[in-house]
């Protein structure tokens, strides 16, 4: 990786880390409480209901439901954390070969038979 890339790549970070949300979404469908609603026979469930997952300080995993309003600010920050992660794998091993070249392969024996 040279350095033009490497810059490009903190820099989409940098960009990105403003409005980044840790977590995964997932989208559930429910009953409601009114017993006489379609949801409770035949009828489709209520939703989509966007909820975000993820692992708490203490290992455990937790999340928060995502109010309507919020949806899309909330699926583009995830989105941004996604690709703050895959920015940084990137930058990970492109300073991994900066730091440790990649061995030179021995060369290869005749083999004396």
């Amino acid at each position: 990786m040279n350095d033009h890339q490497r810059k490009r790549l903190l820099q989409e970070i940098e960009e990105l880390a403003p409005k980044a949300l840790l977590g995964s979404l997932s989208e559930t469908y429910r009953r409601c409480g009114n017993r006489k609603c379609r949801c409770h026979f035949d009828g489709p469930k209520h939703g989509p209901h966007l909820y975000v997952s993820y692992r708490g300080p203490a290992g455990k995993t937790t999340g928060y439901y995502v109010p309507e309003v919020a949806h899309a600010s909330v699926r583009n920050g995830i989105e941004a954390w996604s690709r703050i992660q895959a920015c940084l794998r990137e930058l990970g091993v492109a300073n991994k070969a900066r730091v440790i070249p990649p061995k030179s392969r021995p060369a290869k024996r005749k083999n004396p038979s």
